[in-house]
């Protein structure tokens, strides 16, 4: 029986980070135009800037359970 887009996303989480950003740029691929990268110059320094702050701790980080909870609240779930 195939996994559940939610079963999926679980073990993916459970990977260490290195696989888990090798998934993540592997999916984002796949949805891509052949003839475009999947991040530009302009994306790649918004995910260096981002890193770095939350790796200064200048910003936190909200856990995955806690994000589908909310979005699921704004959207009346």
């Amino acid at each position: 029986m195939p996994l559940t887009a939610e079963q999926l996303l679980t073990a993916a989480l459970d990977l260490p980070d290195a696989d888990r950003l090798e998934l993540i740029e592997a999916l984002i691929v796949s949805v891509q135009p052949p003839d475009r990268p999947p991040f530009d110059d302009s994306w790649r320094e918004v995910i260096r800037r981002r890193s770095a702050e939350l790796n200064a701790g200048k910003v936190t980080s909200i856990p995955w359970a806690e994000v589908k909870r909310q979005a699921r609240e704004a959207l009346g779930d």
